[in-house]
């Protein structure tokens, strides 16, 4: 199976080199940045299926840094469109994006080192810094384990081609312990090894 693997940073290209994975393709921030790549790459590529992968904000209970998070749903928390229309839903399409079950079943039947969880991610064009924030995001998805800038976006073009997708993310930073986000981040990218994505090298050598 030919896949096509995205990240946003260098910091996460850096990471899956050392984890021994080459061939992702560095997106850029955001979800304009991570749409465009996601089109480019299945016009020009024609991948079987696209797996998102890099960093993501902890947001609930006993989600801790470095665990891994397998995005089942992904959803948009920076959008409205208006009266009649739910929170987080571009209108005319669903709230939340399913993960390909097949992708999400060959991530789960893989040995992890940390602990791995399944449910839902949330994305939007904004790095969450207080408790406000996270409070913010909850309120609409009180299911979410974590929150990107990316994930939904690569979600919501893969919809459109037809392309099989999941997002796979290690946990960068969380409030635990009454620490910032922006704390607890600086420390994951001193910290982090590349054995924390060699979950994500095993996947795709087993797609």
């Amino acid at each position: 199976m030919k896949t096509g693997l995205i990240v946003a940073m260098a910091s996460e290209l850096e990471a899956l080199r050392r984890a021994g994975i080459s061939g992702a393709v560095q997106s850029g921030i955001g979800k304009a940045a991570a749409a465009r790549t996601a089109t480019e790459m299945i016009l020009r590529d024609r991948p079987d299926c696209i797996v998102n992968s890099g960093c993501a904000g902890g947001l609930a209970p006993g989600v801790d840094v470095c665990d891994i998070v397998l995005g089942a749903q992904t959803a948009y928390h920076d959008v409205w469109c208006g009266e009649g229309n739910l929170r987080g839903q571009v209108q005319g399409l669903p709230q939340r994006f399913n993960a390909d079950p097949a992708l999400l079943r060959a991530a789960q039947a893989l040995p992890a080192g940390a602990p791995v969880r399944r449910g839902l991610i949330c994305t939007g064009d904004q790095f969450l810094t207080t408790a406000a924030d996270d409070a913010r995001v909850l309120d609409i998805y009180p299911d979410a384990l974590a929150c990107d800038m990316e994930s939904a976006a690569i979600a919501q073009v893969c919809l459109f081609y037809g392309v099989p997708f999941l997002s796979f993310r290690i946990v960068s930073d969380t409030r635990a312990g009454g620490r910032g986000h922006a704390d607890t981040y600086a420390d994951f990218w001193g910290h982090v090894s590349g054995e924390s994505f060699a979950f994500l090298r095993q996947l795709i050598e087993n797609l």
